[in-house]
């Protein structure tokens, strides 16, 4: 009976851990020859974004986190910045797919979560784009994407752990080599 509850826990907490796994991250990036590396910085909603809420707040926050970490300076209450971080993101969701090759009521999908209903859960896709601009000539110098995808209902499907994901993912190296897609894990 004790081995049981042994092999019980164990495989808790193996599934536990593909719970918490998260996606790996697809970035692009574009710049000008040699961009800036300092300087002080406002993040702003990118035109045309079509969401401005506590998301989007969330998302504009880690944005700023990560520039503050590769050397620009959060700009000061009523003044004006050097550049501008311009942010939108969008999430989307598709249908996973039927398994049609299995009636168990539970399972464990790709990049974890738990499934007790026998019902696929969808994919969230969130995408985070940001391009920073020379304040002074509104000279675009820098623009980047990220993207990932996590089953829903899993923490890699949250907007705060993916807005952070996402932001680190895309900054992280900055400015990184122009032109090129990458993969973060």
């Amino acid at each position: 009976m004790s081995k049981r509850l042994i092999l019980a826990a164990s495989l808790a907490l193996s599934l536990s851990a593909c719970a918490t796994a998260i996606p790996p991250v697809e970035v692009t990036r574009f710049h000008i020859g040699n961009p800036a590396r300092s300087g002080t910085i406002a993040v702003e909603e990118m035109r045309g974004n079509p969401d401005v809420s506590l998301e989007f707040r969330t998302y504009a926050a880690a944005v700023a986190q990560e520039w503050q970490r590769v050397g620009f300076t959060p700009v000061s209450a009523g003044e004006t910045s050097d550049y501008v971080a311009s942010v939108a993101f969008r999430r989307s969701f598709r249908p996973s797919g039927v398994d049609r090759g299995s009636d168990r009521p539970v399972s464990v999908g790709v990049g974890g979560g738990i499934n007790l209903s026998g019902k696929p859960k969808d994919i969230v896709t969130t995408e985070l784009h940001v391009q920073l601009r020379r304040r002074a000539d509104s000279t675009m110098i820098w623009e980047g994407r990220a993207l990932t995808e996590a089953r829903e209902g899993t923490p890699a499907a949250q907007p705060g752990l993916a807005a952070q994901k996402l932001s680190a993912a895309l900054i992280e190296g900055y400015p990184g080599e122009s032109g090129r897609t990458i993969t973060v894990k």
